[in-house]
């Protein structure tokens, strides 16, 4: 039986009512300027078929991507770190402040005399590993756990330029680093500050600076650390784009520094070492002399410098052409 003859039929001549759907807009000049949006932006959109408005220098912006980073465990515990190694040496040399070992004449003697020298003391302790580590752990990091939570893809997908998605993430990584590598001898200054006074520097020449000077002395000092330590940014970015474990890539970088280091050791390489991007790594310490020397550092920041730009110029290569599947 058809429709019509169970409503009690109708007359193939009948007009038929109109059936009206309530979940669609009828309105006509609304139908009309509906179709003239549309006519609208299908002349607006690019030949690539990218979406109206996409601006490529406009995806993944600086502050996007600082927050994303800033929100995670890794930020945190770094941060947290970084806070709290000035405080475990204040409490190792109140512990240990009655050692009759004491006065050797080193910097470590002298960490107690003031703030200052508190902060060269924390600075000399913390440059060998930790402070590497931690760049390494901001830059080996930053794509390598895109590509491990499978996240790097869809980046691409939007799409970012590959080229502008890495720059982008060595500008965060490069801050989150200059972050925790001035929050260390801050935090020291403030501990020294309060524990020990704020002194004069005295160093273990017996030459003497004044805490004003001292400070000035002590911010250049951490610039040039950061400036020192971009070699190992550029191996973890490397290391980074070359593989989809993160553990791998901070790792690989921090075993770069550890062999850097143990080849400085062997005098038998003479002049050798100086190529090495670890052999002048305590270089900022001619800064608390009164005559400053500046041909250490200088050699030293050029050939960190060197290292990154190598090391930055291939991550860049292998990123362009590297196959994404994650």
């Amino acid at each position: 039986m058809s429709a019509d003859d169970e409503t009690g039929g109708s007359g193939a001549g009948e007009a038929r009512a109109p059936r009206v759907d309530h979940g669609v807009h009828t309105d006509p000049a609304a139908l009309v300027e509906f179709s003239s949006a549309a006519e609208h932006e299908h002349a607006a959109s690019t030949p690539s078929g990218a979406v109206t408005g996409y601006q490529a220098r406009r995806t993944l912006p600086f502050g996007v991507e600082s927050r994303r980073q800033f929100r995670r465990r890794r930020t945190h515990l770094v941060l947290g770190l970084a806070v709290t190694i000035p405080m475990l040496l204040v409490l190792a040399f109140e512990l240990g402040s009655d050692s009759p070992e004491r006065e050797s004449g080193g910097f470590i003697d002298l960490a107690t005399v003031s703030a200052p020298n508190f902060v060269v003391v924390t600075l000399l302790v913390s440059g060998s590993f930790l402070l590497p580590m931690i760049v390494a752990l901001f830059f080996g990091d930053t794509v390598a756990s895109e590509a491990s939570w499978s996240s790097l893809k869809y980046l691409l997908a939007i799409p970012i330029p590959r080229l502008r998605l890495l720059r982008q993430k060595a500008l965060v990584a490069g801050a989150l680093s200059v972050l925790a590598l001035t929050v260390l001898p801050g935090v020291a200054l403030l501990a020294g500050v309060i524990w020990y006074g704020a002194d004069a520097a005295i160093s273990p020449t017996g030459e003497s600076a004044s805490f004003g000077i001292s400070v000035v002395n002590l911010l250049l000092a951490v610039v040039y650390i950061v400036v020192q330590l971009s070699w190992v940014a550029g191996v973890a970015m490397f290391l980074s784009v070359s593989t989809d474990a993160p553990l791998g890539a901070v790792g690989g970088a921090v075993l770069a520094t550890i062999i850097s280091l143990m080849l400085d050791q062997i005098t038998a390489l003479g002049d050798l070492r100086t190529v090495l991007p670890t052999h002048h790594s305590t270089a900022w310490t001619d800064l608390l002399a009164a005559e400053v020397d500046w041909s250490a550092m200088a050699t030293g920041a050029f050939t960190s410098l060197c290292f990154a730009t190598v090391f930055g110029i291939l991550a860049a290569r292998v990123f362009a052409r590297k196959d994404v599947t994650s």
